[in-house]
């Protein structure tokens, strides 16, 4: 497989990255213009032709293999392992996760549940008390929408916090 690489002041470097290629598994080789260049050996001589690509002679060719992965530290996969289960998580451990999410965001819901009673007592059904500082009465209309706005915004979070936990698989807690 050719990889390409182009810079805007270099012509372009030219890498072959095979996993145990041999050299003369390599085809010919065509440089093709245009704004990235490309080089490939991925098309047919005609197709090359068509977009005026030249062919590559005697130029020094790298092969590089592919990195292989690194284990995780402490805990190098089973030898016996494919890659598809590699991401996956046992199911006694998920509904770990998933029970301590769903705590994790109850106790959000209490929280912000509380904030939003706290507003709204202060908000006092649209005529809040008023305070020593505000003798000018716009400052007072200023934060009566102040505090509608943190109203509006609480119900939201409180809203939003419901739905993720209804997205939650149910569990037994």
């Amino acid at each position: 497989m050719i990889e390409r690489l182009h810079s805007k002041r270099w012509l372009g470097v030219l890498l072959f990255c095979t996993a145990g290629a041999a050299w003369a598994q390599i085809g010919t080789v065509y440089r093709c213009p245009g704004p990235p260049v490309l080089y490939t050996d991925q098309i047919t001589p005609v197709q090359a032709k068509e977009r005026g690509c030249r062919t590559i002679e005697g130029a020094p060719i790298t092969v590089v293999s592919p990195p292989k992965p690194r284990p995780v530290a402490g805990n190098p996969p089973p030898a016996g392992t494919s890659r598809a289960t590699e991401g996956k998580v046992a199911a006694g451990e998920q509904r770990a996760r998933d029970s301590d999410a769903r705590k994790i965001l109850d106790a959000e819901l209490r929280r912000e549940e509380a904030k939003l009673g706290e507003l709204q007592q202060e908000f006092n059904k649209g005529e809040p008390e008023r305070k020593g500082d505000e003798r000018n009465y716009q400052r007072y209309l200023d934060r009566v929408e102040e505090l509608k706005a943190a109203i509006a915004r609480k119900q939201s979070d409180v809203a939003a916090l419901k739905r993720e936990l209804a997205n939650l698989p149910a569990g037994k807690e």
